[in-house]
């Protein structure tokens, strides 16, 4: 069983879901779970498996998933010990209405994913955004139609490497399969594909509330100056993409360090993603200005 929900848990990390990890840390008298036992409950819907006894106890322990999924968006964790009878008292002890008169303590662990960068064009820009990635230890897929600019030598930590013509991509994803990206970044060399690809995934998350944040659906990042940039929204307008979805795409990508060769490019975009996934306003005051 624990095998199972470490698994589960990878795999819902892995589509970008968050997730809540119960676990029975140690136990004494009479109850249900033993040590080592696991839950598992995912933000997809509050889908969940594995258990740490039932009864009572683990619905308690699943409500508790429930609102964590709900007010927490950081990593967190905490113990809450449980005792199994009505009378329950002691230090931080929840009593439950129950008869089997023991004591479990277990921890609740909220586990968010880290990003999953999607680079659409492998040249230098995308070259040194995949080694800065990789050095923080996150995960990036890559895709260019030109094959030798997605090889292994190039790209050798990728999680997929594609070189399929875009409306070939593009048909093989739908809004769900996008949401194992946390970020889809556009670096083509040629505006045409940029544009292309800019279309096609609009058109793919142009679904009703879907907001491009990371978390429900990957947010959209255009490399480009004011010039390209108004050209891509004035395709977008001209297939019926609502502007409501055009103003949720980032363009220009990273901060605005003055950032120009490509390795300088590469740290102020994912320091830009970094303050997205963590929630952090990069301008905002330091303990110095509290």
């Amino acid at each position: 069983m624990t095998a199972h929900v470490l698994q589960w848990v990878l795999s819902e990390l892995t589509l970008q879901r968050k997730v809540v990890m119960a676990t029975v840390l140690n136990t004494s008298g009479s109850v249900p779970g033993k040590t080592g036992a696991r839950l598992a409950m995912s933000s997809d819907n509050g889908a969940w498996t594995g258990t740490v006894g039932g009864a009572g106890l683990e619905h308690r322990v699943l409500e508790r998933c429930r609102a964590l999924l709900v007010e927490v968006d950081q990593p967190f964790a905490e113990v809450l010990t449980f005792g199994l009878n009505k009378g329950a008292k002691g230090y931080e002890v929840t009593p439950l209405d129950s008869l089997c008169g023991g004591r479990v303590s277990i921890a609740i662990e909220v586990m968010i994913p880290m990003p999953h960068v999607h680079i659409m064009g492998g040249g230098h820009c995308g070259e040194a955004l995949a080694a800065t990635l990789h050095a923080l230890g996150w995960t990036y897929s890559v895709h260019d139609t030109r094959e030798a600019y997605t090889s292994i030598e190039k790209y050798p930590h990728a999680a997929e490497r594609s070189s399929a013509p875009i409306a070939e991509w593009l048909g093989q994803e739908s809004a769900d399969s996008l949401g194992r990206f946390s970020d889809v970044l556009l670096l083509g060399h040629d505006w045409a594909e940029d544009q292309e690809r800019l279309l096609g995934l609009l058109h793919l998350l142009n679904v009703s509330d879907t907001a491009l944040d990371g978390t429900n659906a990957p947010r959209l990042g255009v490399i480009g100056s004011r010039s390209k940039w108004q050209a891509f929204e004035k395709a977008c307008r001209g297939e019926g993409l609502p502007q409501a979805l055009l103003d949720q795409v980032i363009c220009p990508i990273g901060l605005n360090i003055g950032a120009q060769s490509p390795e300088e490019i590469a740290v102020a975009v994912v320091a830009q993603i970094m303050s997205l996934h963590k929630g952090v306003d990069p301008n905002g005051p330091t303990w110095r200005h509290d």
